[in-house]
């Protein structure tokens, strides 16, 4: 089923995904904190069945990625009424970047478990963090397989559906168990963090 899909963010992560859902059919509204203005030219070049929007109206699509830094995570907060939608978090929780890395300090919670206190209602399900967009953008079929992308969550329906999604986009979908331990071995500096992994 075709759907409208809202993305938080607008950088690389962000732009490969958009060009998965367009590619499969699906409509999709793309934000950032700077607003529509400072988006129409990856909107032009991204081509059909996409557009920019407020951070708002992508929140109110049928389902939601996040593909924003960490330290915006807060401003997601009260966005929507989530209503049982699903939020697929692709994010990763840096504080700094090259050549340090850092992460946060989440006490023992899983980053995801982090995002999902932000959004009451939602569905959320980890997927699409664990490799450099690069290798995320190429064609999910080599030597004879396909590259894997790992996914968690606490809803069996909506990882179900992302399960879809997921194929659909033509990588081999790999279900990693719910947040608390899934999510984990996803995350930044998780177990499978940078991996690219071929199912034959």
């Amino acid at each position: 089923m075709k759907q409208t899909i809202g993305i938080i963010g607008a950088g690389n992560i962000a732009q490969t995904l958009a060009k998965y859902f367009i590619n499969s059919g699906h409509q999709v509204i793309l934000s950032n904190s700077r607003g529509k203005e400072s988006l129409q030219e990856i909107v032009i070049k991204l081509g059909n069945n996409v557009k920019a929007g407020s951070v708002e109206e992508a929140a109110a699509a049928d389902i939601v990625v996040l593909a924003l830094p960490w330290s915006h995570i807060s401003s997601i907060e009260g966005l929507s009424k989530w209503n049982n939608r699903i939020v697929i978090d692709a994010t990763n929780h840096f504080i700094s970047y090259a050549p340090e890395f850092k992460t946060a300090d989440l006490g023992g919670l899983a980053s995801t478990e982090v995002v999902a206190s932000h959004l009451k209602g939602a569905r959320v399900v980890k997927a699409f963090n664990t490799m450099f967009y690069e290798i995320l953008g190429r064609d999910p079929n080599e030597n004879g397989g396909k590259r894997v992308i790992f996914y968690s969550g606490d809803d069996k329906d909506a990882k179900k559906d992302v399960n879809v999604i997921i194929t659909s986009f033509g990588f081999a979908a790999v279900d990693l168990g719910n947040l608390s331990f899934g999510s984990k071995l996803q995350e930044a500096n998780g177990a499978l963090a940078g991996l690219n992994l071929i199912k034959l």
